[in-house]
């Protein structure tokens, strides 16, 4: 059945939900609007029965082959910690790798992470964080970033990635062009990040170099790089950034995903409506959308009016839906994943704990077993 145009520009959205159950009003704005797929947050997980029942549900009403997102990357940023157990972070994880000089720690943090975002029915997780760990993000990124050189990141990322692989888990690296030199949270304010092309591209942009081949997405932020050709516009809307730099200049092929449309970073240099057009423009796959009802009815709209407005801007929307149904077919063949048994369940979270206790004891200086 050919696509038209209000499917096309669905297509091309990821969303939010309220809470654990779909409520009537999102069963109908997601017949209309047949994203792409969900992304869900800790307000959405109790347990792995309900998350995979939310799932089947809301999915159900999305596009075929649809995405199933979560950020689990550890530590802070851990959606899965009530409901099955807390992981350590990224930067907890390549530390005590550095410390006990044993490869293999990150793999396993995966592989374990891919585990249990499958138990609850996901199929993507958003990580693993490139950014670098430098002294001026250091309030705002916290442990999320792995190490402050581009050598430790390609190294932490490139075995992270290979641990999500191993059980048919998308990842997604982020936050293109790079967080490292920003002092301000790109969900509150635009950052504008002063370091040059020069330096960012010898450092920042490494690992999506090193690892263009291994990401099967890429998320872009919302900062702002004055003392790039970039400007002051926020590399999500920016072509340079997309196309120039990520597309062209390193020669990325996966999948381009924007970081939540909500956030200020982006709402305070434009409304929503302006956003999500100039991020398909500027050559974004995918817009994420993490919370409000009224902005992603807002954005498909909007998105529905210039391409009903503009047949170039309508030409690129089936362009880029077709493309990512292709994408979403090749990466999520495999179906849902199966639902675990509770001995199954309770063993992914002692081989957790496991996990835990061996970076916990690499951190402390003993001498760390293999978990």
């Amino acid at each position: 059945m050919k696509t038209n145009l209000r499917q096309a520009v669905g297509s091309l959205l990821v969303v939010g939900l309220e809470g654990t159950e779909l409520t009537g009003l999102e069963r109908a704005w997601l017949k209309l609007v047949r994203p792409a797929g969900v992304i869900l947050f800790r307000r959405n997980i109790a347990d792995a029965r309900q998350t995979r029942a939310l799932l089947a549900e809301a999915t159900s009403l999305c596009a075929a082959n649809s995405f199933r997102c979560v950020d689990m990357e550890g530590g802070t940023v851990d959606r899965l910690r009530d409901a099955l157990t807390a992981m350590h972070s990224a930067q907890a994880v390549a530390e005590a790798e550095r410390r006990t000089g044993k490869a293999g720690l990150a793999r396993r943090q995966g592989e374990l992470i891919a585990q249990g975002v499958k138990a609850f029915g996901f199929n993507t997780t958003l990580a693993p964080v490139l950014d670098l760990a430098l002294p001026e993000s250091a309030k705002v990124m916290g442990t999320r970033s792995a190490a402050a050189t581009a050598e430790g990141m390609v190294d932490y990322a490139r075995d992270f990635l290979a641990g999500l692989a191993t059980h048919k888990v998308v990842g997604c690296g982020k936050h293109f062009p790079g967080l490292g030199g920003g002092t301000l949270d790109s969900h509150l304010e635009t950052p504008a990040i002063g370091r040059g092309m020069r330096e960012l591209w010898r450092e920042d942009l490494a690992p999506y170099r090193e690892l263009r081949d291994e990401l099967p997405m890429v998320m872009v932020n919302h900062a702002a790089y004055p003392e790039t050709p970039g400007k002051s516009k926020p590399a999500s809307a920016s072509s340079y950034w997309i196309q120039t730099v990520l597309r062209k200049r390193i020669g990325y092929r996966g999948i381009i995903f924007s970081d939540d449309m909500e956030m200020g970073g982006i709402l305070k240099f434009m409304p929503i409506e302006e956003a999500v057009v100039a991020a398909v423009r500027a050559g974004m796959d995918l817009l994420e959308i993490c919370h409000s009802p009224d902005l992603i009815l807002r954005a498909y709209e909007a998105l529905m009016a210039e391409g009903e407005r503009s047949a170039a801007f309508s030409r690129l929307i089936f362009e880029r839906a077709e493309q990512m149904a292709r994408s979403r077919a090749k990466l999520f063949a495999s179906g849902v994943p199966r639902a675990l048994t509770p001995r199954q369940f309770a063993a992914l979270r002692e081989r957790i704990l496991s996990f835990r206790e061996t970076v916990m004891k690499a951190q402390s200086g003993a001498e760390a077993q293999p978990a």
